[in-house]
């Protein structure tokens, strides 16, 4: 069987390019009518990008535990970067960690620790006083965490490449 970082890297692209495929058409609707399908077909698309971004995580957090042997893939992961001198690699790691955890569970923890170092996160948070990301969009829905095909695909990367330092380090 592929490496698991493997198929979600194909994965993730082949579903983005559907959902894109599926987009356009959305938007093309739009721009003939208004229509509550067409609306609601754009924030399913959003709403999906949400779900791969969870899930790809959550499996991967499952991946780790088997191969580490481990309770909690994610801290397992976190100390073998942190002994590998990765302090870069573990950081942003354990930003996508608490995005995940902000997009599963909404205020808490997680929101606070990303709260107090928004200006250099990768993706886009919500403040508290923020009740949009962007005015107009029909296609929003309702998250902390903006969940676009960069938040995406920087999740797949991220998994492809903690994966490869893992590897490399323990040889499972």
């Amino acid at each position: 069987m592929h490496y698991f970082e493997e198929l979600v890297s194909s994965g993730t692209l082949f579903t983005l390019d559907a959902l894109e495929e599926m987009n356009l058409k959305s938007i093309e609707e739009l721009q003939r009518s208004g229509s509550t399908i067409a609306v609601r077909s754009t924030q399913m698309i959003q709403l999906q990008k949400t779900i791969l971004s969870i899930g790809m995580f959550s499996m991967f957090d499952s991946v780790l535990q088997e191969r580490l042997s481990c309770n909690n893939g994610f801290d397992a992961a976190k100390k073998l970067l942190l002994q590998m001198e990765k302090v870069e690699l573990h950081n942003r790691f354990n930003d996508f960690i608490c995005a995940i955890n902000v997009l599963k569970h909404g205020h808490g923890r997680s929101y606070n620790k990303l709260l107090s170092k928004v200006e250099q996160l990768p993706y886009k948070l919500k403040l508290p006083e923020e009740n949009l990301f962007d005015e107009g969009d029909v296609s929003e829905i309702s998250t902390l965490i903006e969940v676009d095909d960069k938040f995406v695909i920087n999740c797949s990367e991220l998994i492809e490449l903690v994966s490869k330092e893992i590897r490399n380090k323990t040889l499972y």
